[in-house]
């Protein structure tokens, strides 16, 4: 399953990590885990590479790290809100293949 959690302060999304692997289909063949790669990715590069925020952003197999300090979150908070929303209706139509949570920091 694949998990996205994401961070929020007062309400305000700050960042967001997502972890696993689906288990839909084999490697490769694998709607929801490139449907989720996809968007994680578009997210974090338009806040890097479009908006020019000095993002905390790592990445490795399966596993996607984005932070942002306070102040940046602001200016982000549409797209991570837009990345959330998307997620989440992802997660009502496939909930036994990705999990999305929001935690406090």
């Amino acid at each position: 399953m694949i998990r996205a959690e994401f961070f929020a302060e007062k309400g305000l999304l700050r960042g967001y990590h997502i972890s696993g692997h689906s288990g839909f289909a084999e490697e490769g063949r694998d709607i929801i885990c490139a449907f989720v790669s996809s968007a994680a990715y578009m997210t974090a590069n338009t806040i890097t590479d479009v908006m020019g925020v000095n993002a905390d952003a790592r990445v490795s197999d399966g596993d996607m790290l984005v932070m942002l300090v306070p102040d940046d979150a602001e200016r982000c908070k549409d797209i991570l809100e837009g990345l959330r929303l998307h997620l989440q209706s992802t997660e009502e139509q496939y909930p036994e293949f990705l999990n999305v949570m929001i935690t406090e920091v």
